[in-house]
């Protein structure tokens, strides 16, 4: 494929963890296939000394580093000789949510990911380049490559191509599309019919496909109320 659907640059101390997962399975098979595209840039190569810094002690006192905004805006500045039009997001856990809505968002545009280390990067080339902050999770991890790398994963496999059946992204958690919209996914059994004293439910065996159905929404409702009763839409 000549032309990718979906393409990223990250930036990152640590280029070497690129594509990582995103190099096997589904994801990696489309990478290979040119179904979606990934560079991974290394923020020290746009210092400018001898030793390569890229992070300097916090104005106001403090424990930790935090890195230039002149050396992020370089390596900005390049990952937009690759992708002019990219979209620059940076992996914070002070950020929005990554959500099932973002991910259909973004599989439409060209991202450009910041990925931090240290104390994090300096304020004023977050507002300088307008960053839009993302979280994986109220928690905090030693830096936002693996963030960066759920969030391509997420973004991957919805495109075309990717997944062989296109419902399957349509009835999982979180999906925004069919019945299930909003919803945490049904559950799944494949055989033995019965495990351990266990049944498959009879619904599943019965053929009907209506009843089918039925008994899955019923399931995802239920699922969705007892572990999630936030994402149920009040009246």
């Amino acid at each position: 494929m000549n032309n990718p659907l979906f393409n990223a640059v990250a930036l990152t101390l640590f280029p070497e963890m690129f594509p990582g997962p995103l190099g096997i399975s589904l994801a990696g098979k489309a990478l290979d296939k040119g179904i979606w595209s990934l560079n991974a840039l290394n923020i020290r190569d746009f210092s400018t000394d001898k030793h390569s810094t890229v992070d300097a002690s916090p104005y106001g006192g403090g424990t930790g580093m935090v890195m230039r905004p002149d050396i992020i805006d370089a390596a900005i500045t390049g990952a937009k000789q690759i992708l002019p039009h990219g979209k620059v997001i940076y992996m914070s856990p002070r950020g929005i949510p990554i959500t099932q809505f973002l991910l259909e968002e973004f599989k439409n545009q060209d991202l450009i990911i910041v990925c931090g280390r240290f104390e994090g990067i300096d304020q004023r080339v977050i507002d300088h380049h307008d960053m839009l902050e993302i979280s994986l999770g109220d928690f905090v991890l030693s830096g936002g490559e693996l963030a960066a790398m759920a969030l391509l994963d997420g973004c991957v496999r919805l495109l075309p191509g990717v997944i062989g059946k296109a419902d399957a992204v349509t009835q999982e958690s979180f999906a925004s599309t069919s019945e299930y919209a909003g919803l945490l996914e049904y559950p799944h059994y494949t055989r033995p019919p019965e495990w351990m004293g266990r049944q498959v439910p009879a619904p599943l065996l019965s053929g009907n496909h209506e009843q089918i159905k039925a008994w899955r929404l019923e399931q995802a409702k239920l699922i969705t109320a007892a572990r999630r009763p936030d994402l149920i839409k009040k009246e």
